[in-house]
Protein backbone atom coordinates (compact mmCIF):
# COMPACT_ATOMS: atom_id res chain seq x y z
CA UNK A 1 0.00 0.00 0.00
CA UNK A 2 1.40 3.42 -0.75
CA UNK A 3 2.14 5.52 2.28
CA UNK A 4 -0.47 8.27 2.67
CA UNK A 5 2.18 10.88 4.19
CA UNK A 6 4.14 10.54 0.97
CA UNK A 7 0.57 10.58 -1.03
CA UNK A 8 -0.81 13.15 0.77
CA UNK A 9 2.43 15.63 0.32
CA UNK A 10 1.51 15.53 -3.53
CA UNK A 11 -2.46 15.86 -3.36
CA UNK A 12 -1.97 19.17 -0.97
CA UNK A 13 0.01 20.36 -4.04
CA UNK A 14 -3.40 20.53 -5.96
CA UNK A 15 -6.42 22.59 -4.90
CA UNK A 16 -8.82 20.61 -2.51
CA UNK A 17 -11.18 19.84 -5.30
CA UNK A 18 -8.90 18.72 -7.87
CA UNK A 19 -7.69 16.47 -4.52
CA UNK A 20 -11.23 15.80 -4.17
CA UNK A 21 -12.27 14.21 -7.38
CA UNK A 22 -8.48 12.27 -7.80
CA UNK A 23 -9.19 10.14 -4.90
CA UNK A 24 -12.80 9.44 -6.27
CA UNK A 25 -11.14 8.35 -9.34
CA UNK A 26 -9.21 6.19 -7.58
CA UNK A 27 -11.49 4.92 -5.70
CA UNK A 28 -13.70 3.81 -8.33
CA UNK A 29 -10.86 1.83 -10.10
CA UNK A 30 -10.36 0.31 -6.74
CA UNK A 31 -13.77 -1.31 -6.59
CA UNK A 32 -13.59 -2.24 -10.36
CA UNK A 33 -11.08 -4.75 -8.99
CA UNK A 34 -12.41 -7.30 -6.89
CA UNK A 35 -8.98 -8.68 -5.86
CA UNK A 36 -7.97 -5.23 -5.07
CA UNK A 37 -11.21 -4.60 -2.99
CA UNK A 38 -10.61 -7.64 -1.13
CA UNK A 39 -6.73 -6.55 -0.47
CA UNK A 40 -8.27 -3.47 1.15
CA UNK A 41 -10.95 -4.57 2.92
CA UNK A 42 -8.44 -7.12 4.57
CA UNK A 43 -6.05 -4.37 5.51
CA UNK A 44 -8.67 -1.58 7.18
CA UNK A 45 -11.65 -3.38 8.09
CA UNK A 46 -11.92 -4.37 11.81
CA UNK A 47 -14.15 -7.28 12.65
CA UNK A 48 -15.07 -7.62 16.12
CA UNK A 49 -18.12 -8.89 17.65
CA UNK A 50 -17.74 -6.50 20.58
CA UNK A 51 -18.73 -3.76 18.11
CA UNK A 52 -21.69 -4.68 16.20
CA UNK A 53 -24.99 -3.50 16.87
CA UNK A 54 -28.43 -4.49 15.39
CA UNK A 55 -30.46 -1.26 14.83
CA UNK A 56 -33.76 -0.37 13.13
CA UNK A 57 -33.42 -4.27 12.17
CA UNK A 58 -29.99 -3.80 10.13
CA UNK A 59 -26.62 -5.00 11.14
CA UNK A 60 -24.11 -2.18 11.84
CA UNK A 61 -20.60 -3.95 11.90
CA UNK A 62 -18.79 -1.09 14.23
CA UNK A 63 -20.25 2.34 14.83
CA UNK A 64 -18.39 4.56 12.68
CA UNK A 65 -19.52 5.53 9.71
CA UNK A 66 -18.93 7.83 6.50
CA UNK A 67 -20.64 11.11 7.19
CA UNK A 68 -22.79 13.21 4.24
CA UNK A 69 -20.90 15.07 1.82
CA UNK A 70 -17.86 12.40 0.65
CA UNK A 71 -19.86 10.33 -1.68
CA UNK A 72 -22.36 12.87 -3.09
CA UNK A 73 -23.77 10.57 -5.65
CA UNK A 74 -23.26 6.91 -4.05
CA UNK A 75 -20.22 6.22 -6.64
CA UNK A 76 -17.72 4.53 -4.33
CA UNK A 77 -20.14 2.73 -1.70
CA UNK A 78 -18.10 -0.95 -2.33
CA UNK A 79 -14.84 0.88 -1.72
CA UNK A 80 -15.53 2.87 1.35
CA UNK A 81 -16.97 -0.18 2.60
CA UNK A 82 -13.59 -1.59 2.47
CA UNK A 83 -11.87 0.85 4.08
CA UNK A 84 -13.81 -0.59 6.82
CA UNK A 85 -16.51 2.05 7.79
CA UNK A 86 -19.58 0.38 9.87
CA UNK A 87 -22.08 2.43 7.67
CA UNK A 88 -21.82 4.55 4.68
CA UNK A 89 -24.10 7.92 4.53
CA UNK A 90 -24.71 9.20 1.00
CA UNK A 91 -25.61 12.61 -0.78
CA UNK A 92 -26.60 15.11 -0.15
CA UNK A 93 -28.73 14.13 -2.91
CA UNK A 94 -31.41 16.69 -4.44
CA UNK A 95 -34.33 15.70 -7.00
CA UNK A 96 -32.71 17.46 -10.15
CA UNK A 97 -28.77 17.46 -10.78
CA UNK A 98 -27.22 20.84 -9.92
CA UNK A 99 -23.45 22.16 -10.48
CA UNK A 100 -23.25 23.78 -6.82
CA UNK A 101 -21.70 27.27 -6.07
CA UNK A 102 -19.04 28.74 -8.59
CA UNK A 103 -15.83 27.71 -7.44
CA UNK A 104 -13.21 27.30 -5.62
CA UNK A 105 -15.23 26.29 -2.80
CA UNK A 106 -13.58 23.68 -1.11
CA UNK A 107 -10.48 25.07 0.98
CA UNK A 108 -7.89 23.25 3.66
CA UNK A 109 -6.73 24.31 6.55
CA UNK A 110 -4.08 21.50 7.29
CA UNK A 111 -2.12 23.20 10.56
CA UNK A 112 -5.69 22.88 12.02
CA UNK A 113 -7.09 19.60 10.21
CA UNK A 114 -10.00 21.49 9.42
CA UNK A 115 -11.67 22.09 6.04
CA UNK A 116 -14.40 24.87 4.84
CA UNK A 117 -16.33 24.22 2.42
CA UNK A 118 -19.30 25.94 0.03
CA UNK A 119 -19.84 23.31 -2.06
CA UNK A 120 -23.59 23.76 -2.49
CA UNK A 121 -25.42 19.92 -2.55
CA UNK A 122 -23.21 19.71 -6.09
CA UNK A 123 -24.65 16.02 -7.03
CA UNK A 124 -25.62 14.39 -10.24
CA UNK A 125 -29.59 14.10 -8.93
CA UNK A 126 -31.81 11.41 -7.39
CA UNK A 127 -31.47 9.23 -10.38
CA UNK A 128 -27.92 8.87 -10.55
CA UNK A 129 -27.78 8.03 -6.72
CA UNK A 130 -30.66 5.31 -7.05
CA UNK A 131 -28.73 3.87 -10.10
CA UNK A 132 -25.51 4.03 -8.30
CA UNK A 133 -27.15 2.80 -4.83
CA UNK A 134 -28.50 -0.60 -6.34
CA UNK A 135 -25.59 -1.36 -8.56
CA UNK A 136 -23.88 -1.38 -4.85
CA UNK A 137 -26.73 -3.86 -3.13
CA UNK A 138 -26.13 -6.48 -1.72
CA UNK A 139 -24.27 -4.52 0.43
CA UNK A 140 -22.38 -5.46 3.51
CA UNK A 141 -23.24 -2.77 5.45
CA UNK A 142 -26.28 -0.11 6.10
CA UNK A 143 -26.64 2.69 3.66
CA UNK A 144 -28.32 5.77 4.47
CA UNK A 145 -29.22 9.07 2.04
CA UNK A 146 -29.01 12.19 2.93
CA UNK A 147 -31.62 14.36 1.34
CA UNK A 148 -31.50 18.02 0.54
CA UNK A 149 -33.75 20.04 -1.56
CA UNK A 150 -32.83 21.78 -5.17
CA UNK A 151 -31.34 25.79 -4.81
CA UNK A 152 -33.91 26.94 -7.04
CA UNK A 153 -37.09 25.59 -5.27
CA UNK A 154 -38.54 28.07 -3.11
CA UNK A 155 -39.35 27.51 0.01
CA UNK A 156 -43.13 27.16 -0.37
CA UNK A 157 -42.32 24.09 -2.79
CA UNK A 158 -38.77 22.49 -0.21
CA UNK A 159 -41.62 19.84 0.80
CA UNK A 160 -42.41 18.84 -2.41
CA UNK A 161 -38.42 18.45 -3.17
CA UNK A 162 -38.34 16.19 -0.08
CA UNK A 163 -41.47 14.47 -0.56
CA UNK A 164 -40.08 13.82 -4.38
CA UNK A 165 -36.90 12.03 -3.02
CA UNK A 166 -38.46 9.80 0.13
CA UNK A 167 -40.57 8.55 -2.78
CA UNK A 168 -37.45 7.34 -4.75
CA UNK A 169 -34.93 6.44 -1.99
CA UNK A 170 -37.34 4.99 0.43
CA UNK A 171 -37.36 1.45 -0.81
CA UNK A 172 -33.29 1.33 -1.44
CA UNK A 173 -32.35 3.58 1.92
CA UNK A 174 -32.00 1.70 5.09
CA UNK A 175 -32.30 5.35 6.49
CA UNK A 176 -33.21 8.58 5.44
CA UNK A 177 -31.84 12.13 6.66
CA UNK A 178 -33.62 15.53 6.12
CA UNK A 179 -30.51 17.87 5.68
CA UNK A 180 -32.13 21.07 6.59
CA UNK A 181 -28.68 22.71 8.20
CA UNK A 182 -26.42 22.72 5.32
CA UNK A 183 -25.17 26.46 5.23
CA UNK A 184 -24.38 26.39 1.65
CA UNK A 185 -27.98 26.46 0.22
CA UNK A 186 -29.59 30.08 0.72
CA UNK A 187 -32.34 29.87 2.92
CA UNK A 188 -32.16 26.32 3.43
CA UNK A 189 -31.60 26.66 7.50
CA UNK A 190 -34.76 28.68 7.67
CA UNK A 191 -36.70 24.93 7.08
CA UNK A 192 -35.35 24.44 10.90
CA UNK A 193 -38.94 25.65 12.08
CA UNK A 194 -41.59 24.02 13.62
CA UNK A 195 -43.80 24.45 11.50
CA UNK A 196 -42.13 22.43 8.89
CA UNK A 197 -40.98 19.68 10.80
CA UNK A 198 -44.51 18.61 11.65
CA UNK A 199 -45.48 18.58 8.24
CA UNK A 200 -41.77 17.52 6.64
CA UNK A 201 -42.60 14.16 9.10
CA UNK A 202 -46.28 14.21 8.62
CA UNK A 203 -45.16 13.78 4.88
CA UNK A 204 -42.58 10.86 5.24
CA UNK A 205 -44.54 8.88 8.02
CA UNK A 206 -47.04 8.71 5.49
CA UNK A 207 -45.06 7.19 2.09
CA UNK A 208 -42.29 4.99 4.42
CA UNK A 209 -41.94 3.09 7.61
CA UNK A 210 -37.80 3.37 6.95
CA UNK A 211 -36.03 5.20 9.59
CA UNK A 212 -36.24 9.21 9.36
CA UNK A 213 -33.81 11.38 10.56
CA UNK A 214 -32.68 15.08 10.99
CA UNK A 215 -29.64 16.81 10.66
CA UNK A 216 -29.17 19.82 12.43
CA UNK A 217 -26.66 22.77 12.68
CA UNK A 218 -24.08 23.42 15.20
CA UNK A 219 -24.96 27.02 15.26
CA UNK A 220 -28.34 26.83 16.80
CA UNK A 221 -28.91 27.78 20.23
CA UNK A 222 -28.91 25.29 22.49
CA UNK A 223 -32.02 25.20 24.14
CA UNK A 224 -33.84 25.62 20.46
CA UNK A 225 -31.88 22.88 19.35
CA UNK A 226 -33.14 20.75 22.40
CA UNK A 227 -36.40 22.00 20.97
CA UNK A 228 -36.20 21.46 17.57
CA UNK A 229 -35.09 17.91 18.36
CA UNK A 230 -37.83 16.91 20.56
CA UNK A 231 -40.27 18.07 18.28
CA UNK A 232 -38.99 15.66 15.73
CA UNK A 233 -38.76 12.61 17.99
CA UNK A 234 -42.48 13.58 18.72
CA UNK A 235 -43.06 13.84 14.84
CA UNK A 236 -41.50 10.42 14.45
CA UNK A 237 -37.84 10.67 14.21
CA UNK A 238 -35.77 7.78 14.28
CA UNK A 239 -32.61 9.75 15.09
CA UNK A 240 -30.77 13.15 14.80
CA UNK A 241 -27.49 13.86 13.63
CA UNK A 242 -25.92 16.50 15.40
CA UNK A 243 -24.02 18.50 13.41
CA UNK A 244 -23.49 19.87 10.25
CA UNK A 245 -20.65 22.13 9.02
CA UNK A 246 -20.42 25.62 11.28
CA UNK A 247 -20.45 29.67 9.74
CA UNK A 248 -18.82 30.48 13.39
CA UNK A 249 -15.80 31.96 11.75
CA UNK A 250 -14.51 32.83 14.89
CA UNK A 251 -13.23 29.19 15.28
CA UNK A 252 -10.69 29.08 12.55
CA UNK A 253 -8.14 32.67 11.98
CA UNK A 254 -8.15 32.83 8.23
CA UNK A 255 -11.67 31.60 7.20
CA UNK A 256 -13.10 32.25 4.15
CA UNK A 257 -16.59 34.42 4.41
CA UNK A 258 -18.60 31.57 2.89
CA UNK A 259 -18.87 27.87 3.43
CA UNK A 260 -19.15 25.42 6.72
CA UNK A 261 -16.19 24.95 8.54
CA UNK A 262 -15.56 21.07 9.62
CA UNK A 263 -12.64 19.61 11.21
CA UNK A 264 -11.05 19.79 14.52
CA UNK A 265 -11.45 23.42 14.68
CA UNK A 266 -15.70 21.77 15.07
CA UNK A 267 -14.64 19.31 18.13
CA UNK A 268 -15.76 21.13 20.98
CA UNK A 269 -18.97 23.62 19.82
CA UNK A 270 -20.24 20.28 18.22
CA UNK A 271 -19.70 18.06 21.34
CA UNK A 272 -21.16 20.59 23.62
CA UNK A 273 -24.30 20.79 21.38
CA UNK A 274 -24.52 16.87 21.64
CA UNK A 275 -23.80 16.41 24.96
CA UNK A 276 -26.74 18.43 25.55
CA UNK A 277 -28.87 16.84 23.21
CA UNK A 278 -28.03 13.77 24.56
CA UNK A 279 -29.02 14.42 28.15
CA UNK A 280 -32.27 15.46 26.72
CA UNK A 281 -33.02 12.63 23.69
CA UNK A 282 -30.65 9.77 25.04
CA UNK A 283 -32.84 6.62 24.62
CA UNK A 284 -35.90 8.23 23.41
CA UNK A 285 -33.94 8.01 19.77
CA UNK A 286 -30.95 7.45 17.94
CA UNK A 287 -28.09 9.57 18.21
CA UNK A 288 -25.20 9.67 15.81
CA UNK A 289 -22.57 12.15 16.58
CA UNK A 290 -20.39 14.08 14.24
CA UNK A 291 -18.06 17.14 14.03
CA UNK A 292 -14.17 17.03 14.21
CA UNK A 293 -14.04 12.79 15.24
CA UNK A 294 -10.91 11.94 14.39
CA UNK A 295 -9.50 9.27 17.19
CA UNK A 296 -10.77 6.44 19.14
CA UNK A 297 -10.76 8.66 22.37
CA UNK A 298 -13.19 11.23 20.86
CA UNK A 299 -15.43 8.97 19.42
CA UNK A 300 -15.51 7.13 22.59
CA UNK A 301 -16.62 10.51 24.45
CA UNK A 302 -19.11 10.79 21.68
CA UNK A 303 -20.48 7.43 22.41
CA UNK A 304 -20.54 7.70 26.16
CA UNK A 305 -22.29 11.38 26.14
CA UNK A 306 -25.29 8.98 24.36
CA UNK A 307 -23.79 8.36 20.76
CA UNK A 308 -25.14 5.21 19.36
CA UNK A 309 -23.14 6.25 15.87
CA UNK A 310 -20.18 8.41 14.92
CA UNK A 311 -19.49 9.78 11.83
CA UNK A 312 -16.07 11.00 9.98
CA UNK A 313 -15.48 12.99 7.20
CA UNK A 314 -12.78 15.81 7.68
CA UNK A 315 -9.93 13.43 9.34
CA UNK A 316 -10.18 11.43 6.47
CA UNK A 317 -8.57 14.36 4.43
CA UNK A 318 -5.47 14.17 7.00
CA UNK A 319 -5.20 10.47 8.26
CA UNK A 320 -5.76 9.07 5.03
CA UNK A 321 -7.76 5.37 4.70
CA UNK A 322 -6.24 3.76 7.89
CA UNK A 323 -8.60 6.19 10.37
CA UNK A 324 -11.49 4.37 10.55
CA UNK A 325 -9.52 0.85 11.11
CA UNK A 326 -7.31 3.21 14.34
CA UNK A 327 -10.57 4.65 15.81
CA UNK A 328 -12.27 0.86 15.95
CA UNK A 329 -9.12 -0.37 17.23
CA UNK A 330 -8.82 2.19 19.53
CA UNK A 331 -12.05 1.63 20.76
CA UNK A 332 -11.39 -1.42 20.84
CA UNK A 333 -8.80 -0.85 23.83
CA UNK A 334 -11.35 1.74 25.45
CA UNK A 335 -13.95 -0.73 25.84
CA UNK A 336 -11.08 -3.48 27.05
CA UNK A 337 -9.37 -0.07 29.58
CA UNK A 338 -13.19 0.37 31.60
CA UNK A 339 -14.53 -3.17 31.55
CA UNK A 340 -17.12 -2.82 28.25
CA UNK A 341 -17.88 -6.31 26.76
CA UNK A 342 -19.53 -4.99 24.43
CA UNK A 343 -19.85 -0.97 22.67
CA UNK A 344 -23.50 -0.82 23.51
CA UNK A 345 -22.74 -0.73 27.47
CA UNK A 346 -20.55 2.24 26.74
CA UNK A 347 -22.42 3.86 24.88
CA UNK A 348 -24.91 6.69 27.24
CA UNK A 349 -22.87 5.99 30.47
CA UNK A 350 -21.86 9.86 31.45
CA UNK A 351 -25.61 10.83 30.56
Amino acid sequence: MINYKNLQKLLFLLDAETSHDLAHSALRGVQRTPWLLETVANRFAVRDARLSQKIWDNVFPNPVGLAAGFDKNASIIKAMTALGFGFIEVGSVTPKPQAGNPKPRLFRYPEQQSIQNAMGFNNQGMETALCNIIKARPSNIPIGVNLGKNKATSQEMALNDYEQLVKVFRDVGDYLVFNLSSPNTPGLRDLQNSVFIRELFAMAKALTSKPLLLKISPDMDNSDAVDLCNLAVECGAAGIIATNTSIDYSLLSGAQTTGGLSGRVLTEKSFRLFATLGLELFGRCVLISVGGIDSGAEAYRRLRAGATFVQVYSGLIFQGPSLVRRINEELLALLTRDGFSHVSAAIGVDV
